[in-house]
């Protein structure tokens, strides 16, 4: 009786299983579908990026910067603005730096200005370098390229205090509106940069930010 039990037992069990092996297999072909999707979709993004023209593609690297760029002018820190934030680009970084290395060489004497332009143009390079390898060390979840992006980026303020600069010669009246800038610039830095780090060494990690962002402010602000 015992013996019938359990041979029921397992002709069950492998009826069951029988049963259960067309799912299986309606299973793995959805999901070699879907795999095939996603593959025939980049595809077609790779190829429809090599076939658009040249304007086209200085137009949507534009529209890419403008999307960071008001990530930076209204740092509310929400989940799209660090999503777009990680997805980084250095194009934006390159053309700020070029604008306050240029705008703060036209704001020195003439003899000055090559220096200036290369001294500001080198100064944010390697700072960004730095900072972000600091950031590393310390354990913070980032990579290089969009610490980079980040902190070039967060330039901008800076830039339009030096802008200002030019045109406003009373000296009180530019440090208001530099340190105005510093501040915009350090707080939109460390807004993204402090989700990264971890909390028990978030201090060492944005004081360089800050000690970065000073001195290209004080930099705006003598020249």
């Amino acid at each position: 009786m015992e013996f019938e039990v359990q041979e029921n037992q397992g002709n069950n069990s492998i009826q069951g299983i029988i049963n259960l092996q067309p799912q299986v297999n309606q299973v793995n072909q959805v999901q070699s579908q879907q795999q095939e999707i996603q593959i025939k979709q980049t595809d077609i993004q790779v190829s429809s990026t090599l076939e658009e023209s040249v304007a086209v593609t200085l137009l949507r690297d534009l529209r890419q910067i403008g999307v960071k760029l008001r990530c930076v002018l209204v740092p509310t820190m929400s989940t799209d603005n660090a999503r777009e934030l990680r997805n980084w680009d250095l194009w934006g970084p390159l053309v700020f730096c070029l604008m306050l290395a240029l705008t703060l060489s036209l704001s020195g004497n003439n003899d000055d200005g090559p220096g200036i332009f290369a001294t500001i143009f080198v100064l944010i390079w390697v700072g960004s370098f730095v900072v972000t390898l600091n950031a590393q060390l310390l354990g913070g979840k980032v990579s290089f390229f969009q610490s980079v992006c980040v902190l070039g980026y967060c330039v901008f303020p800076i830039n339009l205090g030096a802008l200002f600069t030019l045109f406003f010669q009373f000296f009180y009246l530019k440090m208001f509106l530099v340190i105005g800038c510093f501040l915009w610039s350090t707080y939109s830095a460390v807004g993204f940069m402090k989700l990264l780090i971890p909390e028990q060494k978030r201090i060492l990690a944005l004081y360089p930010v800050i000690l970065f962002y000073l001195f290209l402010s004080w930099f705006a602000l003598i020249v």
